[in-house]
């Protein structure tokens, strides 16, 4: 069983570069978040063409989004509304016996401040919420889980380009860090791409537009994880991060990240 996730920045945009990658990949499962898209405007259509005939969609116009594309059964989908501010960003889904949690963590603004930047507060609550609602008096769904997602958070020193000079950008500052560890250890989660690629080595998923030549610059981020519940061990075969994909046609300033279980 192949899972993948993906930052898409707008599904409607990108639908080519999304129906590339399910025809190249062919994942079983594919999450997507950032769709930007009313659930009334889904690209359904295509996606039952190769074969992606089971969805589950949360989305609103303009704004955040997330998607769940596969080819097997959906037995249930669900979403936790995360600090009530009903905007679009958990969606879960439950295939073949496992619960896959689909997250677009918040950004958090340029300023890792609460008190000068309320979008990094809501980022920081934000965490601390999957915190609890993963912990062990929480609300969260148990048995066998994945959670995948743009976390919006590049826990590791060599999840970064420099550790150094990003210690004060936010996605990387140590509050920041220190929560995500949190809510890592609420189940203790296999940090999957780390469990293939050791952590001494760069990995990233994420290169900003404004990099006139992304790939020779290759200041990058890992903000795109995959998660597994200790149960599923023995299951994780490989996971990839699709760097070409950054180079298709219009891209995402994300690329995919795509892990195999034998199930």
């Amino acid at each position: 069983m192949k899972i993948a996730t993906w930052n898409i920045n707008s599904v409607r945009l990108r639908e080519p570069i999304v129906l590339k990658l399910l025809q190249d990949r062919q994942p079983d499962v594919l999450c997507l978040q950032e769709t930007k898209c009313p659930d009334d405007k889904f690209p359904h259509d295509a996606f039952d063409a190769l074969g992606y005939t089971h969805r589950a969609i949360r989305g609103e116009k303009g704004y955040n989004g997330v998607a769940i594309l596969s080819k097997h059964p959906i037995e249930a989908s669900a979403y936790n509304d995360f600090c009530g501010k009903g905007d679009c960003r958990h969606l879960s889904a439950t295939i073949n016996g496992i619960t896959i949690h689909n997250f677009y963590v918040p950004a958090g603004g340029d300023i890792p401040d609460r008190d000068a930047n309320p979008k990094f507060g809501h980022k920081l609550d934000f965490v601390d919420e999957m915190t609890r609602w993963f912990g062990e008096k929480g609300e969260a769904p148990a048995g066998p889980s994945i959670l995948v997602g743009d976390l919006n958070i590049a826990p590791m020193e060599h999840d970064v380009w420099s550790h150094k000079q990003l210690l004060k950008i936010v996605s990387h500052t140590p509050v920041e860090v220190e929560k995500l560890l949190a809510v890592q250890a609420s189940r203790n989660w296999i940090d999957v791409p780390r469990h293939f690629t050791p952590a001494d080595e760069k990995l990233y998923s994420w290169w900003s537009y404004r990099a006139k030549d992304w790939e020779k610059a290759d200041k990058g981020r890992r903000l795109d994880h995959i998660w597994a519940t200790p149960d599923l061990n023995d299951a994780l075969k490989a996971c990839e991060t699709l760097k070409p994909a950054r180079g298709w046609e219009k891209p995402s300033d994300h690329a995919p990240v795509i892990a195999t279980l034998a199930l």
